[in-house]
């Protein structure tokens, strides 16, 4: 998958906007924000702990934990060029709906 592609489907789900955050694009969910893109090829995603701990355990040449006290928190590096591209959907929608408002998630069905 290309950063225009990852883009182009983070800006499908509903209620994301894209911004910038340290530097870095990101797209949020209100202020939120659920995947920020700091380079070429890979972008960071808001996962909750365990889905970080669950991933990594499945997908460890694609994810690694940010460093720090933000992977602590579930934020996850996903190297996204060469990864399979339904993997790459069923992360980012997982990012979205841990900050989407339940009332959003719930009218959107899968997203």
């Amino acid at each position: 998958m290309l950063t225009e592609e990852i883009e182009k489907l983070a800006l499908s789900l509903p209620g994301t906007q894209e911004n910038a955050h340290f530097g870095a694009r990101d797209f949020r969910v209100g202020k939120r924000i659920f995947m920020t893109l700091p380079e070429a090829g890979r972008a960071v995603f808001k996962f909750t702990p365990d889905q970080q701990r669950m991933l990594l355990e499945m997908e460890p040449g694609v994810c690694a934990a940010v460093p720090g006290g933000w992977g602590a928190r579930g934020w996850t590096s996903f190297y996204f060029v060469g990864a399979d591209d339904e993997l790459v959907r069923q992360s980012m929608e997982t990012a979205w709906r841990n900050v989407a408002p339940r009332s959003l998630v719930a009218k959107n069905g899968r997203h």
